[in-house]
């Protein structure tokens, strides 16, 4: 079981400055140029970062923000707004404090953000996404991707073989929440999965699921040019339109029409809840991941009725580092699929922000290439 050190905060030099993409408000988001950190103390790993992904809950913050990012001083970390965004990326490391035992300058990594407390009841249990009192890189941390130079706790930091590619390497936390939601809905060899929602976290989880050993894997997205993207993947059948569709290709493609093994869904709408109670089957597993903006309303009977198991997922586990880079390097989870574009740091807001939350956008993900 993992348990994490206590915390060393940071220090920062005032003759080394660094830029670095900063949220300061709502819609306002700014290239500051700053102290870059200094040298590491304790289990501190310095480095210098490579790629970073923008994620739904960067593209809330922007747009309604501060949500998680806090206003006053982090009760566990210190950090406050403006804080350096990015908790998907993969970095070189520079340095390391003295109590860094698992990696040295020079190493290619990649981040798993959860700064999780030592002795905490989850923490202890191997659960510190649970625990209030943990923490995010990139959201409630001094560092994030989203500046050249980042500075995190040893526990959040992951070796990538020469077999990964620091673009790989940059979408290991979001893989890691689609494997979590794969393994909280059962998906073994030999499942069928319906996927609402072809987003980054669903396009991901239907390659999960088939590297799970799902034999067939139905993905439900209403954007026609996202389904286009993801065309071609073996065992991924692709709907949009009218479900009555989706359900009549379920009934005739699962054992005795009976539904599927286990939904998972991505999109955080309620209609889309409700097409996982009408196409799973009786006593199977929905795992709810997308968040939803508003209370949503479910046929709760139907629930009850069908003897359905509905499970929330919320992040992932801080050990599944090593699970996930070796699934990567296998090639049986090819995660640079979600991969849709690329932008500089001096771009980020226009050719990636604004991209992303611009309505009907057929992106997946959008990746800053901090070596540009």
């Amino acid at each position: 079981m993992l348990i994490p050190k206590v915390y060393h905060l940071p220090s920062v030099t005032l003759e080394v400055q660094m830029k670095a993409l900063r949220f300061h408000q709502a819609r306002d988001l700014r290239i500051d140029h700053i102290p870059q950190p200094d040298k590491p103390v304790g289990d501190q790993v310095l480095m210098r970062v490579s790629y970073c992904g923008i994620c739904g809950t960067d593209l809330h913050e922007y747009l309604s923000g501060p949500i998680i990012l806090p206003v006053k001083p982090h009760p566990e970390t210190g950090a406050k707004v403006p804080i350096i965004l990015g908790h998907e990326f993969s970095a070189v490391v520079t340095d390391t404090g003295p109590d860094v035992s698992d990696v040295k300058a020079g190493d290619r990594v990649a981040i798993i953000p959860h700064l999780i407390k030592a002795g905490d009841y989850y923490t202890r249990r191997n659960l510190g996404q649970f625990s209030p009192a943990t923490g995010l890189v990139g959201l409630t941390w001094h560092w994030g991707g989203m500046g050249e130079h980042a500075m995190v706790p040893e526990q959040n930091v992951v070796k990538l073989p020469d077999t990964v590619s620091d673009e790989q390497g940059a979408l290991l936390e979001p893989a890691a929440v689609a494997v979590n939601a794969v393994d909280y809905a059962g998906v073994a060899a030999g499942s069928t999965v319906l996927i609402t929602g072809a987003g980054a976290i669903g396009a991901l989880t239907a390659l999960a699921a088939l590297a799970a050993g799902a034999t067939k894997v139905f993905l439900y997205e209403p954007n026609a040019s996202r389904r286009a993207r993801l065309a071609g993947i073996e065992g991924l059948s692709l709907f949009g339109g009218m479900r009555e569709d989706l359900l009549q290709a379920i009934a005739a493609q699962t054992d005795s029409g009976v539904g599927v093994d286990a939904a998972i869904e991505c999109a955080g709408h309620h209609a889309a809840l409700d097409l996982c109670i009408a196409a799973t089957k009786r006593t199977g597993v929905i795992a709810q991941v997308g968040f939803y903006p508003e209370k949503p309303q479910v046929d709760l009977f139907k629930l009850c009725e069908k003897g359905l198991r509905l499970i929330g997922c919320w992040g992932n586990d801080v050990t599944m580092g090593p699970r996930l880079v070796a699934m990567i390097a296998s090639g049986r989870f090819p995660v640079e699929r979600v991969i849709t574009g690329r932008v500089s740091l001096d771009n980020t807001v226009a050719d990636g922000f604004d991209v992303l939350t611009k309505p009907g956008n057929d992106h997946l993900k959008i990746l800053i290439n901090m070596k540009a």
